[in-house]
């Protein structure tokens, strides 16, 4: 998947893996594969777990299994994320290539499937783009970043396969409703801008121009970059769905932020704040023209992202306050429980 790993704090490959079921099943999967495997931990916690394989000779794939734990199913479906990749193969969207969805839970303990690693860079902050991306191709990165983003919302869901993936109608309303329910859920303490928020924000749901695959979690930091700033392949379609396109241009725009501005707000770093990446400005009018779409009310679907992060960052404290989660993502957490409730989006065109 990527040339550098990721930071984690999640169990060990025994607890997550039975590693001679999966060299056996893998073996099956994909031919001239061979043993013994060495497996390193890539990203873990509460998203899927991400493994990197390597056989003897070097070649590497990745294997992909829900986190451990009592987790929601629908959240962290590998077999559903699984028929995304593979139906995007031959689609204008880079996405790696699939081997195999294994949903038997004998083999390793829960359902897996295993792709393509793509050597690449994973650019989670300023530090890493700094590090990582030259100067000249940070720019680049932000013109393909949105040349991918717009390719993936022209995907036609049915002629690709995947139109019976969720509704097609709706989106935002069901996501609200949907999110509302879950904050209810998990809620520990009284958030009353979250409610507010969530009252106007129903009130004024824009019109959905067009049903498009929506990826759900679009960062700069869910891509593979190459080291001229293009865009090696798409990952983590945990929470792919159809629905409306410019529900992923507000979320990605919640931490496209310009140097200096404060990124408080964020669950992840803002990579953008590099010298060198586009503006929000230049990034939203690069996407109208790719797209097509009217974004007037571009300024709804930032907020809207805005609202979503809150709610999830109110998840992560009903976790962290009832002490459901180990000790390095508890610390995490608490710096998340001194935070105000509701995250300070930027505006599009400061």
């Amino acid at each position: 998947m990527t040339s550098e790993t990721r930071a984690t704090t999640a169990p060990s490959l025994d607890e997550g893996l039975d590693l001679p079921a999966l060299t056996s099943w893998l073996q099956s999967a994909i031919p001239g594969l061979v043993a013994p495997l060495d497996v390193a931990l890539i990203a873990g916690g509460q998203s899927n777990l991400t493994y990197r394989v390597r056989d003897s000779v070097g070649r590497a794939w990745v294997v992909r299994r829900p986190p451990l734990g009592n987790v929601l199913e629908s959240a962290h479906d590998v077999a559903r994320e699984f028929r995304i990749v593979a139906a995007l193969q031959s689609s204008a969207v880079p996405v790696p290539k699939t081997y195999g969805v294994c949903e038997d839970r004998d083999v390793i303990g829960a359902p897996f499937y295993a792709m393509e690693f793509v050597e690449g860079l994973i650019v989670r902050d300023v530090a890493d783009a700094v590090r990582l991306v030259a100067p000249a191709a940070r720019r680049r990165a932000s013109d393909d970043v949105v040349d991918v983003l717009a390719a993936m919302h022209a995907v036609d869901p049915v002629a690709q396969g995947l139109g019976t993936l969720s509704r097609h109608d709706a989106y935002v309303e069901r996501q609200l409703r949907r999110m509302h329910r879950q904050f209810e859920a998990a809620a520990t303490r009284a958030v009353p801008t979250i409610v507010a928020a969530h009252e106007r924000l129903s009130r004024r749901i824009p019109a959905q121009q067009r049903t498009s695959i929506v990826h759900g979690d679009y960062r700069i930091d869910n891509v593979v970059l190459r080291t001229d700033g293009t865009v090696a392949a798409v990952l983590d379609w945990e929470l792919c769905t159809l629905g409306d396109p410019l529900a992923d241009v507000g979320m990605t725009l919640t931490s496209w932020l310009h140097p200096g501005e404060d990124a408080t707000h964020l669950l992840s770093g803002a990579p953008s704040q590099a010298p060198g990446f586009a503006t929000r400005a230049a990034f939203v009018d690069r996407y109208a023209v790719r797209s097509g779409l009217d974004l007037s009310d571009l300024p709804y679907y930032v907020a809207f992202g805005c609202w979503k992060l809150a709610c999830i960052a109110e998840g992560i404290h009903a976790r962290y306050a009832s002490g459901a989660m180990g000790s390095n993502r508890q610390d995490q957490a608490a710096r998340w429980a001194s935070k105000a409730p509701m995250p300070r989006c930027q505006p599009r065109s400061a």
